[in-house]
């Protein structure tokens, strides 16, 4: 039974790693396709995934950017696993939110 505990404690950690990578290796997924398209005044705030992300090649996910006093958050389908693969896709799904900040 110890064996048993020890195995689901050591396979939890190691999902647990990976989810936590997973989310940082798609916001520098993201962050690098807009510089590559010349919008890197845009800063990605959040990364929003289901749990089952890390583990599946397509992924649905929430990011919530900035641009000067604009924040929206984009939801996007992610193709091919960014932490396992080096053929990823990030593609824009759809405008969720959309919040304007004024300052004085």
């Amino acid at each position: 039974m110890g064996k048993l505990f020890s195995l689901i404690i050591v396979l939890a950690l190691a999902y647990a790693g990976l989810y936590v990578y997973y989310g940082v290796a798609v916001k520098q997924e993201v962050e690098q396709q807009l510089e590559d398209r010349g919008l890197s005044a845009i800063s990605v705030d959040d990364v929003t995934y289901g749990v089952t992300a890390p583990i599946s090649t397509s992924a649905n996910i929430a990011i919530t950017v900035t641009y000067r006093g604009a924040q929206a958050t984009v939801d996007m389908a992610v193709q091919g696993h960014p932490v396992f693969s080096d053929e990823v896709s990030v593609e824009f799904d759809s405008l969720q939110a959309l919040r304007l900040g004024i300052g004085f």
